[in-house]
This record gives structure tokens, sequence and C-alpha cells, in this order.
């Protein structure tokens, strides 16, 4: 009898310590969610009007392909007028770089040489003044020989020995005497008195002349070809400008993805910076969750495992990339340890795996715990 009360009485502290364990035992912490994905609103820079929709709603795309093209309204033209100032600017900057060419630098020295030679021969000038007196000199013995010619033929006159024609043509030998040695003697007295003008004048030609070669020799100021490099630039960045702006009437898909929503025809404008198509992005699925605050033992960059209803046979790998640092669902400040429980914070939970399958907008459990 006292051996089964001792039975009865181990059976019964047996029972009620494995109540108390079950009581007290918890197992993995789950939180339930909802599957969600990054939404990306695409648009133009530049807007305009639509030309072409390419996709539609529920079309899956892969990143760089055209979603939606819009027409170029003036922008050909401008393209245009920006390449062919490009293209000046270019070849001014090529012009001065590259200098004068070498039969303009030898036309530049023949033409120094040719004024340094004539003003020599001007220097020289000494021969051309003793023939203007030479020529002085006859031109004066001539008028003297008409003025002896003259006179004898007056005295013949008076004596009846000469006619009258003679008289008149000794008058015009000597009217042409005197002419000629006043002509001469001009003639020299120019070339006495312009002399000295002439060669300024010709050292100032020759000194222009040999500027012009040295100009073309050293070629181009340094200052010039800083200038035509700058407007090669800004003609560069115009042009860039408008190749910029015609991508933009292209608008792509940033990423591998399904489109969400599009809600354009061709004929619709397009405002510049304004959002065109919805689409979802492709492989990045998250799930928002929130933990108690006394089972916030969870920390960023811990593994977990999550369940979704629609396939209760499989596990999909999850990892926690935010934890909220305040509290959400107030009262955010209470004193019992009961009320501080029902606090909850916010995590974000990235999922490694299922992205073939899974879709936003799915139930999902996340367990804390791999």
């Amino acid at each position: 009898m006292l051996k089964r009360l001792v039975l009865i009485v181990a059976a019964a502290l047996l029972l009620v310590a494995g109540l108390l364990y079950s009581q007290r035992a918890t197992g993995p912490l789950k939180v339930s969610g909802f599957v969600e994905s990054d939404e990306i609103r695409i648009g133009s820079r530049v807007g305009g009007r639509v030309a072409k929709v390419l996709v539609e709603e529920g079309d899956e795309v892969r990143r760089g392909q055209p979603l939606v093209e819009l027409e170029p309204f003036q922008l050909l033209e401008q393209q245009a007028q920006a390449r062919g100032e490009l293209a000046q600017a270019q070849a001014e900057f090529d012009r001065l770089f590259a200098g004068f060419r070498v039969e303009e630098k030898a036309q530049a020295k023949a033409k120094e040489e040719q004024l340094v030679a004539a003003r020599d021969r001007l220097a020289d000038g000494e021969e051309d003044i003793a023939a203007a007196k030479a020529n002085l000199e006859l031109a004066q013995a001539q008028l003297e020989l008409a003025q002896l010619k003259y006179d004898r033929t007056e005295k013949l006159i008076a004596k009846s020995n000469a006619s009258q024609s003679d008289l008149d043509e000794a008058s015009a030998e000597l009217r042409v005497a005197r002419a000629t040695a006043h002509v001469r003697g001009e003639e020299l007295g120019k070339l006495q008195r312009t002399r000295p003008q002439d060669l300024k004048e010709a050292d100032a030609r020759r000194e222009e002349a040999y500027q012009e070669w040295l100009l073309r020799d050293h070629g181009y100021r340094s200052e010039d070809k800083k200038k035509a490099e700058a407007a090669v630039k800004s003609a560069q960045g115009a042009f860039d400008a408008i190749e910029r702006q015609l991508d933009e009437l292209t608008i792509r898909a940033p990423s591998d993805g399904s489109i969400e929503a599009v809600d354009l025809r061709p004929g619709d404008l397009v405002g510049a910076n304004t959002p065109a198509i919805s689409m979802i992005e492709a492989g990045r699925l998250w799930i928002r969750a929130y933990f108690p605050e006394n089972r916030l033992d969870v920390q960023v960059g811990h593994e977990v495992t999550v369940t979704v209803d629609s396939f209760p046979n499989r596990k999909f790998e999850g990892r926690v990339t935010f934890v909220a640092r305040q509290a959400e669902f107030t009262p955010g400040n209470v004193q019992t340890p009961e009320e501080r429980s029902k606090q909850v914070f916010r995590i974000k939970v990235l999922l490694q795996s299922g992205s073939d399958v899974l879709r936003p907008g799915m139930a999902a459990d996340v367990w804390l715990g791999r």
C-alpha cells in the first residue's frame, strides 16, 4: 500500500513538472507581414508628346528596354545647329594649333626680302642724283648754246644778214632749252628732297614685312589658342546637352521588372520630370513586420526563415536589413511589464530567395532563427 502511494505521488510530481515545463517552453518567434516590393515611377527629364507606347500593364521588361518614345519636336534642328557650331569651333582650334603653312611663311619671307632689296636700291640712289646732275648740266649747256645762237641771230637780223625765220627758229630753240633746263633742275631737286622720306618709308615697309614673317614663323598667340580651346569645350557641351535631351525622348526601364501601370496613349503630353510609367523592380522583395518589445532581440543582419500560405511546404530565406529605433502603436511610455509587451518595433526583411514564385501582397510569416 505504501509503495503504491509513493508511485502515485511520483507520477503526480512528474505530471506537474511536465505541465510547468510545457507552459514555460516557447517555440520560435513568429510575426506576420506582407510581401512588398519597390515601385519605380519612370519619366523623362525633357517631356513632350507621346509618339509610341511600347509596353502594356503586366509586361516583363529588361533593364534598358524602351518603354515609351516621345516626339523630338525641334530637338533635331537644335542638334544639327549644335553639330555645326562644334565643327566650326573645332576647325578654328585646329587652325590655330597647326599654325601657318610652310607656303605662307615662305611668302612672308620673300616679301620681306623684296622690300629689303628695294630699300637697298633706294639707299644707293647717289647714282640717280649724279645722273640727274649730269642731265641738268647738259640742259644748261644746251640753254647757253641756244642763248648764244639767239643773240647771234638778232645781230644778223640787225645787219640784214638773217631772215625772220632764222630768228624764230633760234627763239624756239631757246625756249625749249630753258624748259629742259628747268625740268632737269626740278628732277634733281625732287631727288634731293624726297630721298630721306623715301628711305624712312622703305624702312617702315621692310620692318612691317619682317614682323609679319616673325608672326607667321612663331604661330598664333597662346591666348588665342586657349580661347579656341574654350570655344570647342563650350560647343561640345551644348552638343552633348542636346544629345542627352534626345536620349531622354526614349523612356527606358532602369532595371528588370514588370510594368505595374501605364496610362498613356500616342498623342498624350508628358511633362518634364513627371512619372509616366510605374513598374515593379524584379528580384527585390521584402517583408514589413512588427516585433513585440519583449522579444526584440533581433538585429540588422540576422538570418530569418519566411513562410507563406501559398506555399506551406516551402521555406524561404531572408535577412533583417532594418530595425526601427522607435516603438509604434502608442502608448509610447507605460510603466507595467504587461503594457510594455504591447509595444512593437517595425523591421524590414529582405528576401534572398523565392523571387521566382513570390508576389507583392502575399501574406507571410517571419520566423526568428533558421
